[in-house]
């Protein structure tokens, strides 16, 4: 059996949106979903859609991904180093999603087999890292139609440690244009409260109301708190502390400024 260490702790869709405000830790969240679901044993494509933000792309990290497993599509002319900032995406990306969506089709008509078993059939997972607010959202709608023709999850990260998005109300304010802007409409909220290295277990687990109330406003299920493997390291017993934290996810911390 695949090594289960580092998979989040909810089910993952075949297609996994990742979107959010600016400076939320989309990037992070997004790289840890691609890595802990490769070395689960499934095919990950990580796409990279921030064609707006020329800091904390997925496509800085592409040697990480390669030397993991996953396969990386990146803006053109993106990559590591650049400030490039050019609004142009290869035509990969649907390509996946429909192989993404395929796959589970197949998995599923494999299950309902008689004497078969789905593991047979490879589970492939893309995850899009969607740039911040609705003008990230703009490159995301280009996608759109090919995202809903299956069971995608879309996942608005929140912070509440974020300017601008410090309050229930400012994170649906938010949201409302992401969604407005990108023609998807959410299915989950993803707690990613922290302080850069400075993020103690503490904070996190004192934001989860935050999240909570964001998620009941929305209407949309909390589908997990994430917690820094540095903080859990530096402050608890170990990751058994997770259970203090509803649907706590251990990641690391894989993005940090350029400045740092």
């Amino acid at each position: 059996m695949a090594d289960r260490s580092g998979v989040a702790p909810f089910a993952l869709a075949p297609v996994v949106v990742v979107t959010g405000h600016y400076g939320v830790g989309k990037t992070n969240f997004a790289l840890n979903l691609a890595l802990g679901a490769a070395a689960a044993g499934c095919e990950v494509t990580l796409a990279d859609m921030d064609v707006v933000n020329p800091y904390f792309r997925s496509s800085e990290y592409a040697g990480v991904l390669e030397e993991r497993g996953v396969r990386l599509i990146a803006p053109v002319f993106g990559g590591a180093g650049t400030s490039l900032d050019v609004p142009s995406l290869t035509g990969a990306v649907v390509p996946a999603i429909e192989a993404a969506y395929a796959a589970a089709a197949e998995r599923a008509g494999v299950s309902e087999g008689e004497g078969a078993a789905s593991d047979t059939v490879p589970r492939r997972i893309v995850v899009i890292d969607a740039g911040g607010d609705d003008a990230g959202a703009t490159a995301l709608a280009r996608f759109a139609p090919a995202i809903r023709a299956g069971a995608a999850a879309v996942l608005y990260v929140v912070n509440e440690r974020r300017n601008l998005t410090q309050t229930p109300a400012e994170a649906l304010a938010v949201l409302a244009e992401i969604q407005e802007t990108c023609g998807l409409a959410a299915t989950g909220v993803v707690n990613n409260t922290h302080l850069q290295g400075e993020t103690t277990f503490e904070q996190v687990a004192a934001s989860v109301p935050f999240a909570q109330a964001v998620a009941a406003a929305a209407k949309l299920p909390l589908v997990c708190t994430t917690v820094p493997m540095s903080a859990i390291r530096r402050e608890t017993a170990g990751s058994g502390a997770l259970a203090a934290i509803p649907d706590g996810y251990p990641v690391e911390v894989l993005v940090a400024p350029p400045w740092a």
